[in-house]
């Protein structure tokens, strides 16, 4: 069930076991708050929590399953699983829980993002053959003023598109900070338009930026974008090291798929042996039909110098050279 299916799943009542995961702390948190509320609303008064941590004892969750609610009718029985990984001990034990499920109870287990090869595992199928699993995956960039749109609603407020992409800017990366000034901003203002002066002198910025960030804004052509990380990155003191292998690492596939289709290649058939993924790859098209091979051997090149002066064998400012590289790949 995607997640904002869940406010109409609800209408029809409880399932008797729900499986929340992905790596937004925040909205997952919201979904397991929406349903402890809606559980207590049909009369789960009593609350268990388990928390799978090393040593942790699988059998305690399987007898509060046999066992009856002590002070109410119905019950919420809460795992949680930092780890996402219950090892063998707890997949049998999820396995047993699941083909018993207690009655009168609902069961909410928390993780974190599960990779392809556990939703593969018994204990993952077992929950989605008697409940709801709701994954949750983080809000892209292009859908970030869009979710911030609809957090103001939330609060009657509105903006046009150019404070939300204002707003996205400020945020990126950081999904809670985002939460956190649209709240704010509900106690700064009141309900209706919010005008750019207004947002401008209230939100702080607070955006978070890795340098695969660094990589998708060199392939989507956005030169201001690759100057905004970089500064970031550079404020916070990332490693020139790493952003130099991010930008080489795109250079590099984006010469390797220019000079398969000079050869006769198939651009699909090419970035599948080059392992991108699928997510990537319409960025990735759109970056080699932008730039010349001759700039991208350029580009190594030039990537090699920066290379040699981060190690101390050649003179210059590292900062500005990585930046340099950056527009160069960027630009039309």
């Amino acid at each position: 069930m995607k997640p904002e299916q869940l406010d109409q799943h609800f209408a029809k009542g409880l399932q008797p076991l729900y499986l929340l995961f992905g790596d937004e702390a925040l909205l997952v948190q919201e979904a397991a708050d929406a349903i402890r509320n809606r559980a207590r609303q049909e009369g789960c008064a009593e609350r268990e929590v388990f928390t799978v941590e090393r040593g942790f004892n699988w059998q305690n969750l399987l007898a509060s399953g046999n066992s009856l609610s002590l002070f109410s009718s119905r019950r919420l029985v809460e795992v949680r699983i930092p780890s996402g990984k219950p090892g063998n001990d707890g997949s049998q034990a999820l396995q047993a829980y699941c083909s018993r499920l207690p009655a009168d109870t609902v069961t909410l287990v928390i993780c974190p993002k599960l990779d392809k090869a556990a939703q593969a595992g018994k204990w993952f199928k077992a929950m989605e053959q008697v409940g709801v699993a709701v994954p949750f995956f983080p809000v892209e960039r292009a859908q970030l003023p869009a979710w911030i749109g609809s957090r103001l609603a939330r609060q009657d407020q509105r903006a046009e598109p150019v404070v939300l992409q204002f707003l996205a800017d400020q945020v990126e990366g950081n999904l809670l900070a985002a939460f956190q000034e649209v709240q704010k901003l509900a106690l700064l203002f009141p309900a209706g338009m919010l005008m750019l002066e207004q947002v401008r002198g209230a939100v702080a910025d607070v955006a978070r930026f890795d340098v695969f960030k660094l990589g998708d804004a060199l392939l989507a052509g956005d030169s201001a974008r690759v100057c905004r990380i970089l500064d970031v990155l550079r404020g916070e003191g990332e490693d020139p090291v790493l952003i130099l292998w991010a930008l080489a690492r795109e250079i590099r596939t984006l010469a390797r798929l220019s000079g398969g289709l000079r050869q006769g290649g198939s651009l699909s058939q090419l970035m599948r042996e080059a392992w991108i993924w699928e997510s990537r790859q319409r960025l990735v098209e759109q970056a080699v039909k932008r730039t010349p091979e001759a700039r991208l051997l350029q580009g190594l090149k030039k990537a090699a110098g920066i290379d040699r002066m981060i190690k101390g064998l050649a003179r210059g400012d590292v900062w500005d050279e990585l930046q340099q590289l950056g527009l160069t790949m960027a630009r039309a």
